[in-house]
Formats: structure tokens, C-alpha cells, sequence
């Protein structure tokens, strides 16, 4: 596969595309961006480009024996090194970053470059990220480092100031719904709302289970209708049961995109723009009495709270005063906090 059957990512692919004509391959690479959104993919494609037999320098051709060997692990100058599934909390330990260091050592045996797929390289150990760092302050010519992360600010500072640096971004929801539809051979409706999910990362909505899915939704749209909101009871009830099942991260997500929705009908905005057009009705008539000036603040508010998530954030508390300050926003009736 080449790098144009790629969904999205024309920046990181431009990039590297021009760093291949040019045969300025950096000696070290950090593609980082949101899990499930195609960094891994494009590494192994940008692998299969440095050594493939046919291809015009620039791209691979994902056909020769060199691109059907990196694809399926067997290429004898290309090594994927990933965390240890079968540990509780997957790392990659330093025995593997040491036999990396090993086999970096040697000249390629049959292609152009030695590749090093570092998958999840913020599971790293430290003594296996030390371990790293060694060889990337003095790597060989022949060889290529790719780290794909999706916690880069995991990584050591020394680590990644080694590296060129490619951020990687969610491509367009439509982008995503387009290549559902024809992978997964599902409705538009179904396409649309496994998009929303995953919040168009491609690779997490490709193997998203869609009754799941859709149940999912249909229970958060019940309790972000205006009906269930007038009851104190029933948003604490929520808020609670949501915290004890550790959604509290997927509620606050599904919430951003339900307010933004409803902002956007509020203001009489494009019914395209709506991310849950199916429930266009339903967000109709919970925008009857909504007030966008408190709709648009409790999406910054909502913002604030993710970028706070890893500060010790009492997601239960946050999804109480949200679904709180939704229940004034849409004019259900006066907040009111019941003692607890």
C-alpha cells in the first residue's frame, strides 16, 4: 500500500515523501498524535518506501518482496519492538532495546537501511529509554529509528529532542465515514455515528462494535435530554453509576459533542456541521430553551477539565456539576445541589 491509500495525514506524509526524493532521511523519527488515528500505519509504510524494490524512491510499492516482507515482520533489516503484551501493564523492557542495539550494529544485509519500528515508545522502561538514548545520540548511517507514541510527553525530554518530531492529527469525520463505508460496508447513518465514537480516529472506529456502539449513544442521549435532566436525582444517579463503571473520560467526551451539536443549532448553523445529525429532532427541541452563552462556556469548561484529567480530577464531581450546569444551559430549571 502506498502512501495516497493512507486516510488523511497529507502533512507527516508530504514530509517524508519530500524527505525520500531529497535523500535526506533523518537518522531518527517521533510520529506522535491521539491513539488509533494511523501514526503506526504510516511508519510501516515510510519503512516499506526506504527499502522497496520498485517503487520511484518516494513511496512504496507495497507489492515487491521487500514492502510483503516488512508487512508481515519477516524482513531481515526491519524489527518492530512493542510492549510485552503478556505483562499487566505492557512495557518494552531493555532486553529488547538491547538486542535492537545489537543488531543496529551490523550493515543492512539485503536492503538500503536498517529499519527500528519502536511501537507505544512511551512504554519504554527507563532503563530501556536510557538504553535508546545512547544509540541515538551516535546511531549508524544505515539505520532508521521510527518511534510512534501517543503519550510523547512520557517520553524522556533527551529522548525526543533526538528526533524528528511528526505530530499526527484525527484526519476529517468525513475523511473517516468514507473510508467506513467502504471497509466496513455499513449505511452512512452507522458510518456517521462510528466516526462521532471515536472521534474520527480511524483505525479505533474500524473495530468498534456498532450495537454496542449505538447503544452506547441511545443511553447518553436519554440522559442529556431534557427530560432526564429536570431530575437532580436521576443526574446524580448518573454521574455516579457512569464514575463507578470508569466512563467518566467517554461521558465527557460524548458530552463536548453533544453541547457543541447543540450550540450549533442553537446559532442556526449548517445542519452538515452537526456531528449527531441522525438526532437532529432531539437536539431540536433540547436547544428550544438552551442559552448558547452557557452552552459555549460549558464547552470551555468541559476543555479545562480534560486538560486536568491527569492532575488528580474527581471525575465524579466533574460529571456531576456538567450534567448540572447542562441541566441550567438548556433551562430545565434552576440548578440545585442537593447536601451530601
Amino acid at each position: 500500500m502506498p502512501f495516497s491509500d493512507i486516510i488523511g495525514h497529507e502533512r507527516p506524509k508530504t514530509i517524508l515523501q519530500a524527505s525520500l526524493r531529497q535523500d535526506r532521511i533523518a537518522h531518527a523519527y517521533l510520529f506522535h498524535g491521539d491513539e488509533g488515528i494511523g501514526k503506526r500505519l504510516v511508519a510501516l509504510r515510510f519503512a516499506q518506501a526506504l527499502n522497496c524494490e520498485s517503487g520511484d524512491g518516494s513511496d512504496a510499492c507495497g507489492a515487491c518482496r521487500s514492502c510483503m516482507q516488512i508487512e508481515a515482520r519477516t524482513h531481515p533489516d526491519f524489527l518492530a519492538v512493542e510492549p510485552d503484551p503478556e505483562l499487566a501493564n505492557p512495557q518494552i523492557k531493555i532486553e529488547q532495546i538491547r538486542d535492537l542495539e545489537h543488531q543496529i550494529a551490523y550493515q543492512p544485509l539485503v536492503g538500503r537501511k536498517k529499519v527500528f519500528l519502536v511501537n507505544d515508545a512511551d512504554r519504554m522502561t527507563l532503563g530501556a529509554a536510557n538504553a535508546l538514548l545512547k544509540t541515538l545520540e551516535e546511531p549508524p548511517d544505515h539505520s532508521v529509528l521510527l518511534l510512534v507514541s501517543g503519550r510523547p510527553s512520557a517520553l524522556p525530554a533527551t529522548v525526543r529532542s533526538r528526533c524528528q518530531s511528526l505530530r499526527f492529527m484525527p484526519p476529517a469525520r468525513t475523511q473517516v465515514e468514507a473510508a467506513l463505508i467502504l471497509k466496513r460496508e455499513i449505511p452512512p447513518a452507522d458510518a456517521r455515528l462510528l466516526a462521532a465514537a471515536s472521534q474520527s480516529r480511524l483505525g479505533a472506529a474500524l473495530t468498534m462494535d456498532l450495537a454496542a456502539t449505538r447503544a452506547t449513544h441511545d443511553e447518553l442521549c436519554a440522559i442529556a435530554s431534557p427530560q432526564t435532566l429536570r431530575s437532580v436525582t436521576a443526574i446524580l444517579t448518573a454521574a455516579e453509576a457512569f464514575h463507578k463503571s470508569d466512563r467518566g473520560p467517554e461521558v465527557l467526551d460524548w458530552l463536548a459533542q453533544w453541547i457543541r451539536d447543540l450550540l450549533l443549532v442553537c446559532i442556526g448553523a449548517d445542519q452538515d456541521h452537526l456531528i449527531h445529525a441522525d438526532r437532529l429532532p432531539l437536539l431540536k427541541n433540547a436547544a428550544r430553551g438552551a442559552q448558547a452563552d452557557q452552552l459555549a462556556g460549558l464547552l470551555d469548561e468541559i476543555d479545562a477539565l480534560q486538560r486536568s484529567a491527569g492532575r488528580n480530577l474527581n471525575l465524579h464531581m466533574a460529571l456531576e456539576t456538567v450534567l448540572l450546569r447542562l441541566r441550567e444551559a438548556l433551562g430545565a430549571s434552576p440548578t440545585t445541589t442537593p447536601a451530601r
